[in-house]
């Protein structure tokens, strides 16, 4: 298996796609049988290469309303590849791409999260092929419910701000202190 890690290697210039969690060598045979690495640049974009892969939602848009959004027909060996990566992404814990997958999954289904995640991941290995980057995975990622507190608490500080409130008017015992500077 070390020798396909070194052939990989070599292969995409440097960029090692191993270190994406749920990548294996299955899924890195397929990318290699499909497309070369100077195939991935022939895509201007990431939106053109998940649209080869038929990873993209298919608008059709009439008026400004939106009658269908779903991915279209079609399949090949690569988009059953990464499919088959986000699946075993799924079923790992604790990682950013698993976490996205649940997340997804959560609110439209197992089969519609595995295909969001396939078509993240084709994102991130045009963009490390092509820029020639190594796979990051994000430390700290605020969640969307973290986000919305940051943001009403944000709103709140404004409000007191803008009403110039002391904390004996809000309610608040004498040891609790606003700072309206942060």
């Amino acid at each position: 298996m070390k020798n396909i890690n070194q052939i990989a290697f070599k292969y995409f210039d440097g960029v090692d796609l191993f270190a994406i969690e749920g990548v294996s060598h299955a899924s890195i045979l397929s990318i290699m049988s499909e497309i070369y690495p100077e195939g991935f640049k022939k895509f201007p974009t990431t939106k053109h290469f998940t649209s080869w892969l038929r990873l993209a939602p298919n608008n059709k848009i009439s008026g400004g309303k939106i009658l269908s959004n779903r991915v279209p027909k079609g399949s090949n060996r690569l988009k059953i590849g990464l499919r088959q990566a986000a699946n075993a992404i799924g079923n790992l814990k604790d990682t950013h791409l698993s976490d996205f997958l649940k997340r997804v999954a959560y609110r439209k289904g197992r089969y519609s999260a595995v295909s969001v995640t396939a078509r993240k991941l084709a994102v991130i290995i045009w963009n490390m092929v092509t820029k020639k980057m190594q796979y990051q995975p994000p430390r700290q990622y605020l969640f969307l419910d973290q986000k919305r507190k940051l943001g009403l608490i944000k709103r709140i500080k404004k409000q007191i701000d803008k009403f110039d409130l002391k904390p004996d008017e809000l309610g608040f015992e004498n040891n609790l202190i606003i700072n309206k500077h942060n």
